[in-house]
């Protein structure tokens, strides 16, 4: 009899080191973990669980009745582990998603309980059973999902960003070529109609509509990530200063003149590179969509400041940037709305009034392009901030912007090869080249410039990049310069300046002129690439 007592106690020893072994494996497992018993009462709660939450332990052992449902959920009802061991339809429902495999519940849960602020968790919960297969207890694990999801909600993004970008680019360069011929004919029958006369009037404003139809064009080509041409030195308060200036200002002052813009620009700011044009395009979208969101009196404040980042943040290394920040008094910006507001053709105004949705999904394209990133806070209610970063450089801007006269781009007759599959472009360059005194022959396509050249001599080939059917304008190229090596040429396209534009480039073809383009344009990188030696 003593000795089965002793093997009796010893047994229960070894069950009760079993037990506090197991206790003390829960107790340090990396996520965050918590036990309860048949009566939904907190048998184990770990260390990770307290640093989740901030409850210690000592604080939710023995709890019941879903207390320990309240840091996350902030109120009381099932969790997962409750589910495990009684399962109830109505309270899975309530998860965003949840799997049941035997005894084990996978679920995923958004939560707007515990600071700083909302999670989403990630939770797998399991029916603890004894040795006779009776459920005694479940155990469930709890992982903080937020920068996960928010990584695969900006990849998400970026991918939808991208699709429509490139569905967008392939549009614009059909449009672009259809707008060139708008844009380049009224300017030549705006020159040849004489002062005084009001088809001189028309002739211009077909012209400047042109112009602005090809403007969204442009942010369409941004949006395909295909937009910034320019790497120039640019100074953000520059940009700022000179969006003051412009008649899209002075319209939006006038529209809405009970909201105050004040500025606060950091002397000394710091330059980046890329293209002002696109930068003053998105101060512009950012000033629109902040005075616009004021239902009434309010304030858009402009900032700008230099910010070094000693470590990485989301998508930025570490390293100085010049910071643009855009802030509003406004109504605000939901969190459901929050998640699309870069989306294209998402807008909240009136389609064809006040905007056409491009807006800030041009501000996204912009910011991509030059290798930035943007923040946006708001608080419905009470207004929305955009901060946008820039790595900067140490290049310091160029102020020297001298306007050409048209004597220094006029030829002296020059012989000039315009390729191009368009009819109506091809005639277009071809009346504006002439104009300008060159002797101009034109081709429909890159295997007709190709024989051309193998029995004639062009001091220039101007060379549409995108040609359908047939070659394109880089494998013309390459062609020519067989035949070649020093042909002169220049490049333009309605796509932008894609990767064969660039490569063209390397292999020496000179400007990248887009669609559409006016005499002025034109002229300049046709005189230009004629005097490089």
């Amino acid at each position: 009899m003593e000795e089965q007592e002793t093997k009796r106690k010893h047994a229960e020893e070894q069950t009760r080191e079993s037990r506090q072994d197991l206790l003390n494996i829960i107790h340090y497992l990396p996520e965050s973990t918590l036990v309860i018993d048949k009566e939904g009462k907190v048998i184990t709660w770990n260390r990770s669980m307290e640093a989740m939450t901030g409850i210690k332990a000592e604080e939710m052992l023995g709890r019941g009745d879903y207390e320990y449902a309240l840091p996350f959920y902030k109120e009381r009802r099932p969790i997962l582990a409750n589910l495990a061991l009684s399962p109830d339809k109505q309270m899975e429902k309530r998860y965003t998603t949840i799997q049941r495999m035997g005894d084990t519940l996978f679920g995923e849960s958004f939560t707007p309980g515990i600071p700083p602020g909302d999670m989403h968790l990630s939770s797998t919960a399991t029916v603890l059973r004894n040795s006779r297969g009776e459920a005694v207890a479940a155990i469930e694990c709890i992982r903080d999902n937020t920068e996960w999801k928010k990584l695969q909600e900006r990849l998400s993004r970026a991918e939808k960003m991208e699709g429509l970008g490139r569905l967008a680019g392939g549009v614009a360069h059909d449009l672009n070529n259809v707008l060139g011929v708008l844009v380049g004919y009224s300017e030549l029958l705006a020159e040849a109609v004489p002062e005084g006369s009001p088809l001189k009037k028309y002739a211009k404003t077909i012209m400047q509509s042109g112009m602005r139809s090809a403007a969204i064009v442009q942010d369409l080509l941004t949006l395909a990530r295909r937009g910034v041409t320019v790497s120039e030195v640019v100074n953000l308060n520059s940009v700022v200063i000179d969006y003051f200036k412009t008649p899209e200002f002075e319209e939006l002052n006038f529209c809405h003149p009970q909201v105050k813009i004040s500025t606060n620009l950091e002397e000394g700011l710091l330059n980046i590179k890329g293209s002002a044009v696109h930068l003053s395009k998105t101060l512009m979208n950012l000033i629109s969509n902040a005075v616009e969101a004021i239902p009434g009196s309010g304030e858009v404040t402009i900032r700008t400041k230099n910010r070094h980042m000693d470590v990485p943040i989301q998508e930025l290394p570490e390293g100085d940037y010049a910071i643009l920040t855009v802030s509003d008094t406004g109504r605000g910006i939901s969190a459901d709305d929050l998640d699309k507001i870069f989306e294209p053709f998402y807008t909240k105004k009136v389609m064809g009034r006040s905007g056409t949705g491009l807006g800030l999904a041009v501000v996204w394209g912009t910011v991509k392009d030059h290798d930035g990133y943007i923040d946006v806070q708001s608080d419905e209610g009470k207004g929305t901030t955009f901060t946008l970063y820039f790595p900067i450089t140490r290049d310091e801007e160029d102020d020297d912007r001298k306007i050409v006269p048209v004597e220094n781009y006029q030829g002296s007759g020059e012989s000039i090869l315009v390729v191009d599959d368009v009819p109506e472009q091809r005639e277009l360059a071809q009346s504006m080249l002439g104009k300008l005194g060159y002797t101009v022959i034109s081709v429909s396509g890159g295997e007709e410039a190709v024989t051309w050249l193998r029995s004639n001599k062009a001091d220039l080939v101007v060379l549409d990049m995108i040609m359908d059917p047939g070659i394109d304008g880089l494998e013309t190229y390459q062609r020519i310069l067989k035949i070649n090596a020093a042909q002169k040429a220049l490049i333009v396209s309605g796509f932008s300046r894609t990767e064969k534009v660039k490569k063209a480039q390397e292999l020496g073809a000179g400007a990248y002129v887009r669609k559409p383009y006016i005499l002025e344009n034109l002229g300049m990188a046709v005189r230009q690439e004629l005097d490089r030696s």
